[in-house]
């Protein structure tokens, strides 16, 4: 598989790479190893959030009390967490709709479908697909990246912002000039790999204290795709412990063991040193085969 960057056309003296996630820890739980391994080749590295994690369930008991209280007190503590992990994995930050880093994004977390929240004024997966991408299109104007990195059509696990992310965001690449148009890619797992993980999970994650594993036989989330679907990774394990510095930050919704991490439903997932992509057609979404123009 080739790295994100083969084959690409850089413009200006050092690469340039957006990633664009649905909510804080989505850049460092889906992206971590990607973005710590170019920021540390000096590359000019972005991470575009489009909302603030609002409905985001809170693991310490220290600070439940952030979780659904009046005036959203949760989404400034989740900004202070995401500003702290991009720092720590070596990347610029962007709020999607903000006027300028100290502006407030122009959206909200959804929440999961059929919930309270998605009927939020301000909820991302409810406002217009052209409004959502013309915000998207704003960034990529400023950053001019040369590619541009999101979610599978399926948002990786079907939640409603991320799969809003990755249409907003496919769109506003499809609407840029074809000269300017960055690579796009879609976060994707090959089977083979989400195989090896599960397998090492079981061997190693403490049987004994309440994590959840996943069998050999649970359903895989959508971005769990055949190895051939894969044209593209980063391998790098000594990203690994920036990833666990950003992941250490993000308090409120991850826990951090030896190797792997959990989320508040304890399930758990393996930190592998290694990530899976596919470029994607701008126009249908769909990931392009290998050797394909």
């Amino acid at each position: 598989m080739r790295g994100l960057l083969d084959g690409v056309r850089v413009v200006g003296e050092r690469p340039r790479l957006l990633f664009v996630h649905a909510h804080p820890d989505d850049e460092t739980l889906t992206t971590g190893v990607a973005l710590a391994h170019h920021a540390a080749r000096g590359d000019d590295v972005h991470v575009l959030t489009c909302t603030l994690g609002e409905e985001g369930e809170v693991i310490p008991g220290h600070l439940a009390h952030l979780e659904g209280a009046p005036g959203d007190p949760l989404a400034a503590h989740r900004r202070d967490e995401l500003a702290r992990a991009v720092a720590a994995l070596g990347a610029t930050l962007h709020l999607l709709g903000a006027a300028g880093p100290d502006g407030e994004p122009a959206f909200r977390d959804s929440g999961m479908a059929g919930t309270p929240a998605a009927t939020h004024p301000r909820a991302f997966a409810g406002v217009a697909l052209a409004t959502a991408a013309a915000a998207v299109g704003d960034v990529l104007e400023r950053v001019r990246p040369d590619v541009v990195v999101t979610y599978d059509a399926g948002g990786g696990y079907g939640h409603p912002d991320h799969v809003r992310t990755h249409a907003a965001t496919r769109a506003a690449v499809a609407a840029r000039p074809a000269a300017a148009r960055p690579v796009l890619y879609g976060t994707h797992t090959p089977l083979t790999w989400a195989t090896e993980d599960r397998r090492w999970l079981a061997a190693h994650v403490p049987a004994d204290a309440g994590w959840v594993v996943p069998g050999p036989d649970s359903p895989y989330q959508s971005g769990v795709v055949p190895d051939e679907v894969v044209t593209h990774a980063v391998v790098d394990a000594e990203a690994v412990p920036a990833q666990e510095r950003a992941l250490r930050v993000h308090e409120t919704q991850v826990v951090v063991g030896d190797g792997w991490y959990a989320l508040s439903n304890h399930v758990v997932f393996r930190l592998s040193g290694r990530e899976g992509y596919a470029r994607l057609d701008p126009v249908t979404g769909r990931p392009i085969p290998e050797g394909a123009p």
